[in-house]
């Protein structure tokens, strides 16, 4: 009998339970019920687990594959993720462009760019003058690679350039968007290059100090600024940017943004960071074949010995050699009170004959006094030069018509030692090294080769005046 009541039973447990929750329903112990049955809010949420794809966590976001024909020869950020591959549309050109992303700022890019192309012997063609971004183009052989980092992503979140689309059709502070183009043409008809870039100035140097990091450079270029300037000062620049040495500002333009034609800006004052690069550049470019007499770029791990040049400087080698060789003032050479350098400030002219004229005599600078330089120079202002400059100012005049005080500003009696040096005016004074008995020119460079590509111990063309070493 107890068997036959048991569904009896069962159904009145569940009409009773059912007038509980129904009693309960506004209730907290009706509450507490509904949360003890209720489905997990993680695993609602967690739609991924089950194969779902939320909309903040694309599934199906893919990198894009570098192509085939990839130089290996081309440095790869180590940092950076392809983004995205396009053909070039240039016909008879054999290349890609690539877009590339870094969480890394544009500084550490820019600079692990310029030191890698200069390290492995890449003929840098332009370079930005800054380190805010901008395009990088060197070339190789038949190899020409253009590094471009759009300058407005360091300083907003605007959208990016058209050759560089931003990821995902968004833009991020922390995303470092920049695109590397390479093209691979041995008749260069897609490079953007004249012919006449093909002049036989020394190319490539086993020794990295006949390279500069952080130039922005010119090879055998075209500047169309230059007309109002002399014929004789106008050469020496030429001269110069056939060696590869001057910086210059790209003439930019949509149909051809390779275009080699540049503005050199004669009459711009040039800045302490841009000579201390063009100073290096030149001598080593000069001295290509006499290793001894070239100034060794510092390495990246070195400690700065200036606290405003970061060792992430794209100018840090070159600044930092000229103070390692003693040319400038810094606490190496136990002046305390040079601890800045002050890269951006405008060169003075008595800062430009005291870096410079170390490298021409290559001797200790004689002592000097304000009275000797009045009696030699004749400068009516000789109290106001620093006393720093006193002893290179006097020894310059001991070079006579090859001085840097005569070849950059003829006659004069007033040296104006404050006055800002214009970047026609640094040009000239680069032009020659050495005394007026002993020394070479960029035009005479222009003939020299590298010890690499000259096995005999001459030089295939040396200055009569100049004995060989």
């Amino acid at each position: 009998m107890l068997f036959d009541k048991r569904p009896i039973i069962l159904a009145g447990l569940a009409t009773c339970l059912l007038g509980l929750l129904t009693s309960c329903a506004n209730s907290p112990t009706g509450t507490a019920l509904e949360r003890s049955f209720a489905a997990d809010p993680k695993l609602k949420d967690n739609s991924t687990i089950f194969g779902a794809t939320s909309p903040n966590n694309p599934q199906n976001q893919t990198t894009a594959q570098l192509p085939a024909d990839f130089p290996p020869e081309i440095p790869r950020y180590p940092e950076a993720k392809v983004e995205k591959v396009e053909p070039l549309s240039v016909s008879d050109a054999q290349g890609h462009l690539t877009s590339w992303s870094s969480p890394d700022p544009i500084n550490a890019i820019q600079s692990f760019y310029q030191k890698e192309f200069t390290s492995n012997n890449w003929q840098i063609v332009s370079q930005p003058a800054d380190d805010t971004g901008g395009t990088l183009v060197s070339r190789r052989n038949d190899l020409q690679v253009t590094v471009s980092v759009p300058s407005d992503i360091a300083s907003s979140n605007s959208s990016q350039p058209s050759s560089t689309p931003p990821i995902g059709g968004k833009t991020s502070a922390s995303i470092t968007q920049f695109d590397i183009k390479y093209v691979r043409n041995s008749n260069q008809t897609a490079s953007g290059l004249s012919d006449k870039q093909e002049s036989p100035q020394p190319t490539e140097s086993p020794n990295v100090a006949t390279q500069t990091t952080g130039t922005s450079t010119a090879s055998s270029q075209d500047f169309n600024d230059l007309d109002k300037l002399p014929q004789e000062l106008r050469q020496q620049i030429q001269d110069l940017a056939a060696l590869g040495v001057l910086s210059t500002q790209p003439s930019s333009s949509k149909s051809n943004p390779d275009a080699t034609s540049a503005q050199f800006q004669p009459n711009k004052a040039i800045t302490r960071r841009e000579f201390a690069r063009w100073l290096v550049a030149a001598n080593n470019k000069i001295y290509v074949n006499r290793p001894g007499q070239q100034i060794r770029l510092a390495s990246a791990t070195s400690q700065s010995a200036f606290q405003d040049v970061a060792r992430t400087d794209p100018d840090f080698p070159s600044i930092q050699a000229l103070a390692e060789a003693g040319i400038i003032s810094s606490p190496l050479t136990g002046d305390s009170t040079a601890v800045l350098f002050r890269p951006d400030v405008p060169l003075t002219r008595e800062n430009l004959i005291l870096w410079k004229v170390p490298l021409d005599t290559r001797q200790v600078l004689p002592t000097a006094s304000i009275d000797a330089v009045k009696q030699t120079w004749g400068f009516q202002d000789a109290a106001k030069i620093d006393p720093k400059a006193l002893r290179a100012v006097l020894a310059d005049f001991q070079n006579a018509e090859q001085s840097n005080i005569r070849r950059v500003f003829g006659f004069t009696t007033l040296f104006q030692p404050k006055k800002p040096v214009t970047r026609s005016e640094a040009a000239i004074a680069i032009w020659y090294f050495g005394s007026q008995a002993e020394g070479l020119s960029a035009k005479e460079a222009q003939k020299l080769k590298p010890p690499s590509t000259q096995p005999s111990a001459t030089p295939e063309a040396t200055p009569s005046s100049t004995p060989s070493q």
